[in-house]
């Protein structure tokens, strides 16, 4: 039998990403809401599924999608582009900016896939790390900027994993020093109620990253949008798949877009567990917990403990939470998300168990 030819030569060096999804009892892993849908938005999903053609392929750039969300933020519909998820437009922009002899500013630790993505299209990475708080270090971003030769760069607000916002007036400061195009990766922002939209209407470099997969309960739907300059919004249509926003997919998040304003209460729930989960862990010896805009919080713990053992531990109770102990900049680290009042519990009283089997006082 003939061997296969090697892959392209970028992928030598590439792990594919691994979202570690192991099925658990409480599953606080991956930035998920943990309420599905409510029933009666689900009811009126189905009504509307049922009434598109499966036959017919589905409107390749989602207008009436692009509609609503265009009008909820003030912009018309040239400014928006739907897609599958937050990764697909992600892996755009490294194809309409990126390349050979091109160049990705990055702000480590940060989504891996950003760098992945640069990888993937051949594209130069400057690492610009954040500082040991993890706040950007903004004075190292800007001056990097300054030289002129970072074709795109994306800032994530709140980050993930770590839980800090990127002020507006860093993110303009950036969007002055030179053209290179910022994407601003709101993912989260739902639960920091922070958003540099108002820049979009003075900068063209900007281009602003949502996704209904958190706030909106739709992980499982794959659903993500950027809001940008319609030149901007024109090169991500000559690179994006054709038809990548499936019918049904389309129908769903039409329904769950109308009736955004009902997931304010899951919202402001997860708002207030967010609170409850930070204070109790700030009162457990030997772990650090970073503040967090978002649906979740990063953990470090002391040297002395293991916090890979920690994660196979809480797992082998039925606890799944992301495990970043072995990458870079997060040694030791564990992110959770934030779950229901009855999931945090769980977690916080299984922590405290474990905390005490490996000596550490409670």
């Amino acid at each position: 039998m003939n061997a296969v030819r090697p892959a392209a030569p970028q992928l030598a060096d590439i792990e594919p990403y691994d979202p570690k999804y192991i099925p658990a009892d409480i599953m606080i892993s991956a930035n998920e809401n943990s309420l599905d849908v409510p029933l009666d938005i689900r009811r009126q999903i189905e009504h509307e599924v049922r009434r598109v053609p499966f036959n017919r392929y589905p409107d390749p750039l989602a207008n009436d999608l692009r509609d609503m969300i265009a009008e909820a933020n003030g912009l018309d519909r040239d400014q928006v582009i739907m897609g599958n998820g937050g990764d697909e437009l992600l892996f755009d922009l490294a194809l309409a900016w990126g390349g050979p002899g091109r160049t990705f500013l990055n702000l480590p630790p940060t989504f891996s896939v950003y760098k992945n993505n640069a990888q993937l299209t051949n594209t130069a990475i400057v690492d610009i790390p954040r500082c040991d708080d993890f706040s950007i270090d903004e004075d190292a971003v800007l001056e990097r900027l300054a030289k002129g030769d970072i074709d795109y760069a994306i800032v994530t607000s709140p980050n993930n994993p770590t839980g800090d916002l990127a002020q507006a007036t860093f993110v303009e400061e950036m969007l002055k020093t030179s053209d290179t195009l910022v994407m601003v990766d709101e993912a989260y922002f739902e639960f920091s109620r922070y958003t540099v939209r108002p820049l979009l209407d003075s900068y063209e470099n900007l281009v602003i990253l949502r996704t209904f997969s958190k706030a909106f309960s739709m992980a499982g739907v794959r659903m993500g949008y950027l809001l940008g300059n319609p030149r901007v919004i024109d090169e991500f249509k000559k690179v994006r798949q054709p038809y990548s926003v499936d019918a049904v997919s389309q129908a769903v998040a039409r329904i769950v877009y109308q009736n955004r304003a009902k997931f304010e209460k899951s919202i402001d729930a997860i708002i207030a567990e967010r609170g409850r989960v930070y204070e109790a862990l700030g009162k457990l010896p030997g772990v650090m917990a970073y503040p967090s805009e978002s649906n979740y919080i990063l953990i470090r713990f002391d040297e002395d403990v293991d916090a890979g053992w920690i994660w196979q531990w809480l797992l082998e109770r039925g606890i799944l939470v992301r495990d970043f102990s072995r990458s870079s900049y997060l040694e030791n680290c564990l992110r959770v998300s934030i779950g229901t009042e009855d999931e945090n519990t769980r977690f916080l009283e299984t922590l405290r168990d474990v905390l005490a089997q490996v000596g550490v006082a409670v």
